[in-house]
């Protein structure tokens, strides 16, 4: 793997790529030594950072997940599906993903997704609304969140 580290509102944030693609997000910072000119890892980093910005565009670059259970996979799949600024239940992803009593199941799948934020499992909250089981710390949630609520209102309200 070949890592980038970039500094974000949630604290530095450790970007990793394979032959394939994004591999890993990590909050904390890099896990290895960091690579320089790598395209993938160089437009993951672009992304990110143009993300954490406020652009509100979708990620495109390259992914690569290759551990997970097909139940963890399939949850994976249904948080890429959730569209920006928007916010699901892990009973509402349960259920998408045919497993309608697993809303705990849900919440593992989220805790071992290996890329947050490009994955947004931050955009999983409780039944009951509160931001709650997130790996990187509810403090992160509630700033990714926040962040893409201003984003969205100031698009939908034409404030920039």
């Amino acid at each position: 793997m070949r890592w980038a580290e970039m500094q974000a509102p949630i604290d530095a944030v450790g970007i990793a790529v394979d032959d394939t693609g994004v591999c890993s997000v990590r909050f904390g910072g890099a896990a290895g030594p960091l690579s320089a000119g790598d395209p993938v890892l160089d437009r993951a980093v672009e992304e990110l950072t143009g993300y954490f910005a406020g652009e509100s565009v979708p990620f495109t670059v390259p992914l690569s997940v290759r551990g997970g259970s097909e139940f963890e996979r399939s949850v994976w799949r249904a948080l890429w599906a959730i569209p920006y600024a928007e916010m699901r239940t892990y009973g509402q992803i349960a259920a998408a993903v045919g497993e309608p009593d697993g809303a705990r199941a849900v919440g593992v799948a989220c805790n071992r997704n290996p890329l947050p934020i490009i994955v947004p499992c931050h955009r999983v909250v409780g039944a009951d609304g509160k931001m709650v089981g997130f790996g990187g710390g509810i403090w992160r949630k509630k700033v990714l969140l926040e962040l893409e609520a201003k984003v969205r209102i100031e698009r939908e309200f034409g404030l920039f």
